[in-house]
């Protein structure tokens, strides 16, 4: 998507009320897009003060992604951000917490999007689909649970790639986020500003690629390459034994 072409077009942000959430909101919206936010929190004080951010805020949680399908079917973009990072990990209750939260909530929205994008696929511009995997779905994070979660998240995002890019059909487009440690309430002690990121996750989907990173880190950018590269082969080589 164009920069130029913001202005056209409706956004969705899951995650909204977050650090990043907020500072790409501000980023799409000087771009003069529409953006509607997804949060979690439901603290009346705290909605009535953020609304004023958003074109639209609404609340949701996990397990109830179906009662967001009208809505997502107004978007041109579904930036899928929300997620937690559960420093402990005593118990089962947090290992089911961060992987619903963090990949099978995220996995459930990708699939009612793309439903929605394959119905719709009369349109000359396609939907695009933004996920947030982090960084940490290929580096440590010192929080093995969000590690775990998001590396199935990430593993679920490549193969879904791979299928679109070969369905001749090609009605979405699937943008990975693949963000390092910036400053928020999940990573307090983060080395980047929230809109920092922001601005350049704006900045290069101009480029039309599929993996947007964003991160000091230079083996990131050397290495999430190549893991996506064998994930594609890999994908490819095992669909074309079984076909």
């Amino acid at each position: 998507m164009k920069t130029k072409d913001l202005a056209k077009i409706k956004v969705g942000i899951t995650g909204a009320t977050g650090k990043l959430g907020k500072a790409l909101t501000k980023e799409f919206r000087e771009q003069g897009a529409y953006v509607i936010g997804f949060t979690h929190r439901n603290e009346k004080n705290n909605m009535d003060s953020e609304r004023r951010e958003f074109n639209e805020l609404i609340n949701w949680s996990c397990g109830n992604e179906n009662l967001l399908q009208n809505k997502l079917s107004e978007l041109d973009i579904l930036v899928l951000n929300h997620g937690i990072n559960p420093k402990s990990m005593q118990t089962k209750e947090h290992i089911n917490k961060a992987l619903e939260i963090n990949a099978l909530s995220t996995w459930k929205l990708m699939q009612i999007f793309e439903t929605i994008a394959s119905e719709s696929n009369s349109r000359k511009t396609k939907k695009e689909l933004w996920v947030n995997t982090s960084e940490a779905e290929i580096q440590i994070a010192l929080s093995p649970l969000y590690e775990i979660s998001k590396r199935l998240l990430g593993e679920i995002v490549s193969l879904r790639k791979v299928n679109l890019f070969n369905d001749e059909k090609n009605f979405l487009k699937i943008r990975k986020l693949v963000i390092g440690p910036f400053r928020s309430d999940l990573n307090p002690i983060g080395i980047m500003e929230a809109d920092y990121v922001a601005k350049r996750i704006i900045k290069k989907s101009s480029r039309n690629s599929y993996l947007i990173i964003v991160t000091p880190n230079p083996i990131t950018h050397v290495l999430m390459p190549i893991v996506e590269f064998s994930r594609s082969l890999y994908a490819n080589l095992v669909n074309k034994l079984y076909s």
